[in-house]
């Protein structure tokens, strides 16, 4: 995840020393992915902004309490999803409404070749809800393990790392995500096909 062309280690070292061109510079190399990651978690543009700040306002908090030995991306990342989570939590507590979660532009289903007609756009917007609702009965922990491995890449051993879990229960976090995804999108398949 790591994007900086100079040595981040250097840059967060210079952060920590009060550098705020330095911190600046971390935001700029990491917001976009930040910003994806909340945007996925949250399903709204609005809270995953708030997210965003409030993740890297929580990592300049924290800058001292950075191991150099992990990667900062990683470590991020682990900030977002507490971010995350604790704003779901607390729009539970409130009971705000409770909307299906986007997947965000660009991660929707797939759908067969052809001109976008009228039919085809209904069939997107379906399955984008549908996709978004099957999203939203996973887990906090089963969502955020799906998306690290399926939009953002991150290999098993590094998902273990965000979210604080062995190797093993990353794993199998990933592996409930998919199969109830298919269990609650299987429905579907004979739409597409």
């Amino acid at each position: 995840m790591e994007t900086m062309g100079e040595n981040v280690a250097e840059t967060v070292v210079a952060a920590r020393d009060g550098d705020t061109e330095a911190f600046r510079r971390l935001v700029e190399s990491h917001s976009r992915r930040i910003f994806g990651l909340a945007y996925r978690l949250t399903g709204s543009v609005e809270d995953a902004e708030d997210v965003v700040q409030e993740t890297f306002f929580r990592a300049h908090r924290q800058l001292d309490r950075f191991e150099e030995r992990s990667s900062f991306g990683t470590w991020l990342y682990r900030i977002t999803i507490n971010c995350s989570h604790d704003l779901m939590r607390k729009r539970r507590r409130h009971d705000e409404r409770n909307e299906p979660l986007e997947t965000g532009t660009g991660d929707t289903l797939a759908l067969p070749a052809g001109g976008p007609t009228a039919d085809r756009q209904v069939l997107d917007g379906e399955l984008r809800r549908k996709v978004a609702g099957a999203l939203s009965c996973l887990s906090h922990m089963e969502r955020s393990a799906l998306i690290l491995r399926h939009y953002e890449g991150l290999s098993i051993a590094e998902i273990g790392k965000v979210l604080g879990l062995g190797t093993s229960a990353a794993k199998h976090s990933v592996f409930r995500a998919v199969r109830k995804l298919r269990r609650e999108l299987k429905p579907l398949a004979a739409v597409i096909d």
